[in-house]
């Protein structure tokens, strides 16, 4: 900044003093500059100057406190609070503001993201509603007919057998006759023989169904604080009913699938294991030891039948392994049995029923192998010290409830039920069914539309084709296809080498590995009276309740009444007992 003129009237001293030099001149005025620049700068409101002039008080050019402990202190200096307290009660508060500023410094911090409150004053980037990510796929209820129910149960009349149907134990009966054949038309017990010259009479067989329905129920609760707490983010009942509806139809699922009824007319509860054994065994290729023990182990064994339960415990095996070996299990297959879940327990005694715990399920009673000379469970690796214990009661089959299709294809009406106790072979790549096919034709001519199978099952099936050495199917990629080829093979049908049906293959999202039921939706018989072999039979379908509000909450139910057919178990079958490829 260049210097002003008259810089003697400035920066000199009295008319009797020394003239100024030209360095002394300049450095006064670098003086005056700087004392200029440091002055605080503070931007005054129209309403701060209009209250200091209504006031009568000089305008306040000192800075704005930055905190609260600043404004704490310039409120303490104001004239009219030093005039009403004495200098020692000024004196007193100004020591507690900076004992307060030392001990609090979150008051004297300016405004951040964690200052002055620690989760900051900021904004919730929050999108509505929740997002529903709970899978809920109910292919087998979407495909199955719903008929209408009434009373307490579902009856029907079946002849299963006629005379040279080969079925119901109906034996065949050579139709030639002669003018001399005469054949006895009297009625049974008839004093007087009745003959005809006509040929043999046919012969019938037949049976009664009759099918109890069943009621079944789930609910839901909303309390009245999380429905007017979710205003403005989700309609908390909505979501509620809506979940009800799919849990509900998630069971129906699952009970199509793997129910069990004790009522009459339905499979019963599973029966537990028999003959379980353990066999102190040398490890031998990719096993290992057996370890967490340190004298006896003990083991239970139960019939897994799916989603809902098990059977009742076997009775318990125990043996004192070698140090380095692990233990082979044996049991006697039960033909029901979906699996096996092995619960494990140790010590010197037979420990308490809490102390045993949950093994592993597996598929069949060969799962993983074998050895000990024979197949068996191979109970190696670290014996579990947590988990689920064995049941102390039949899970396995309920009185409200009814057969599912595992229950129908592995009972005892059923047309076929053979357990693998290994993997798919590779040899004749879906050999297992084709051999099933054969069996369900031969026994009552049925031509099966689809085999379910668990995801995992369904993938080893497929991988048959790529890993038998010995099989003639071969994959090519053709010379437009040199670029852009898609990785991945599946075999999407079996063809019926019997009747030359393609059946095709459906993943079924709850299915448990190892079980692969065999089923016709239809039948190969004219005028059967069956236009759908499986069938949901409800009283009362699907109905949502909600309840009076006797609480501070809404309730609500779903209910529906009925039961499962199925009219020609015979032409179904199953193989189960896949071991996991």
């Amino acid at each position: 900044m260049a210097l002003p003129t008259n810089v003697e009237l400035m920066f000199g001293e009295s008319p009797e003093s020394a003239k100024l030099s030209k360095a002394e001149v300049s450095e006064r005025f670098d003086d005056l500059v700087k004392s200029i620049k440091n002055v605080p700068e503070r931007e005054l409101t129209r309403e701060e100057i209009v209250t200091s002039f209504k006031a009568g008080h000089a305008i306040d050019f000192s800075p704005r406190p930055a905190n609260a402990i600043e404004y704490l202190q310039k409120a303490l200096g104001a004239p009219d609070l030093v005039k009403s307290m004495s200098p020692d009660a000024v004196a007193s508060v100004a020591a507690a503001l900076d004992a307060l500023k030392g001990q609090q410094p979150d008051l004297v911090k300016d405004i951040n993201l964690t200052s002055p409150v620690g989760t900051g004053l900021v904004a919730f980037d929050l999108e509505a509603p929740a997002k529903f990510l709970a899978p809920r796929p109910t292919p087998v209820s979407n495909r199955t007919p719903r008929i209408k129910g009434f009373g307490t149960s579902h009856r029907f009349k079946v002849i299963s057998g006629i005379t040279g149907s080969g079925t119901g134990g109906v034996g065949n009966i050579h139709p030639g006759i002669a003018d001399s054949t005469q054949t006895n038309f009297a009625p049974s017990g008839a004093s007087n023989s009745l003959y005809y010259a006509r040929g043999p009479k046919i012969a019938y067989a037949g049976y009664d169904v009759v099918l109890p329905h069943s009621q079944f129920s789930m609910s839901d609760e909303v309390t009245w604080s999380a429905q007017y707490a979710g205003q403005g983010y989700q309609d908390i009942r909505q979501l509620s009913r809506t979940s009800l509806l799919y849990a509900s139809k998630l069971m129906e699922e699952r009970m199509l699938l793997m129910g069990r009824g004790t009522a009459s007319g339905y499979a019963g509860a599973i029966a537990a294991p028999t003959g379980t054994s353990l066999v102190d065994n040398t490890i031998a290729g990719t096993q290992v030891a057996l370890t967490g023990y340190t004298t006896n182990i003990y083991v239970y064994v139960t019939s897994d039948a799916g989603a809902f339960g098990e059977s009742v415990v076997s009775t318990v095996a125990t043996i004192a392994p070698t140090a380095g070996h692990n233990v082979v299990l044996r049991l006697t297959d039960v033909p029901a049995a979906l699996g096996y879940k092995v619960y494990i327990g140790t010590g010197a005694s037979q420990p308490a029923n809490s102390a045993f715990f949950l093994y592993g399920r597996f598929p069949n009673q060969s799962a993983n192998g074998g050895g000990a000379g024979g197949t068996g469970i191979v109970l190696q690796g670290a014996i579990p010290v947590a988990g689920a214990n064995p049941p102390t009661a039949d899970t396995s089959a309920y009185s409200a409830g009814y057969d599912g299709i595992l229950a129908w294809t592995m009972g005892t009406s059923s047309g076929y039920n053979v357990k693998l106790n290994s993997a798919f072979g590779t040899a004749t790549p879906g050999g297992e069914f084709q051999t099933a096919f054969a069996s369900l034709y031969n026994s009552v001519k049925a031509d099966p539309d689809r085999v379910m199978f668990n995801g995992a099952d369904r993938k080893q099936l497929s991988g048959t084709l790529k890993t038998g050495e010995a099989n003639n199917y071969v994959l090519q990629v053709t010379q437009d296809q040199v670029a852009g080829v898609t990785l991945g093979s599946v075999a999407v049908a079996i063809v019926n080498e019997t009747t030359g049906k393609h059946v095709e293959m459906e993943v079924s999202p709850w299915l448990p590995q190892g079980v692969c039921p065999i089923v016709s939706d239809t039948l190969p018989i004219p005028d059967s009276q069956v236009s759908n072999v499986w069938a949901v039979c409800n009283v009362q379908d699907f109905m949502g309740i909600d309840w009076p509000v006797t609480q501070f909450a809404y309730e609500s139910s779903s209910y529906w009444y009925g039961s499962f057919l199925c009219y020609a178990p015979g032409w179904n079958g199953c193989v189960s007992g896949v071991s996991a490829g």
